[in-house]
């Protein structure tokens, strides 16, 4: 048998808070057993989980792997708005006027993560 993907780890400063962050980017919840201070943090969300963990390194390059996040209930612009509204910042905009492309973005520690449009959006242009 094969190897699976377990949970994708993300080194950072502040696990509970970072968690936090992306359980609401992803409308999940953190593992019951994760509290502020902890140096680990546990998002699970559908498709893969979300491993958060203390460092003591300073984030100082572009990320070598990011996510892609598609929404699946509203648009890309709409999704957009609401990450911004939880904490993220607009990193640059490749959204095009047809409607294409994407936006990248980055959590409340500079992590770089790309909206698409949705399954719906592409379908309606293809």
């Amino acid at each position: 048998m094969s190897s699976l993907v377990r949970h994708v780890t993300i080194d950072c400063a502040d696990a509970y808070a970072l968690a936090t962050f992306w359980a609401q980017a992803l409308d999940s919840k953190l593992a019951d057993d994760d509290f502020p201070g902890d140096p680990e943090a546990l998002v699970a969300a559908p498709g893969v989980d979300l491993l958060f963990v203390r460092v003591a390194d300073v984030k100082s390059v572009k990320n070598r792997v990011h996510l892609d996040l598609q929404p699946q209930d509203r648009t890309r612009d709409e999704e957009v708005e609401r990450l911004l509204g939880i904490g993220a910042t607009l990193f640059d905009d490749r959204r095009n006027p047809d409607g294409s492309g994407w936006a990248t973005l980055r959590d409340p520690e500079g992590n770089e993560f790309c909206v698409e449009r949705s399954k719906a959006e592409r379908a309606a242009t293809a």
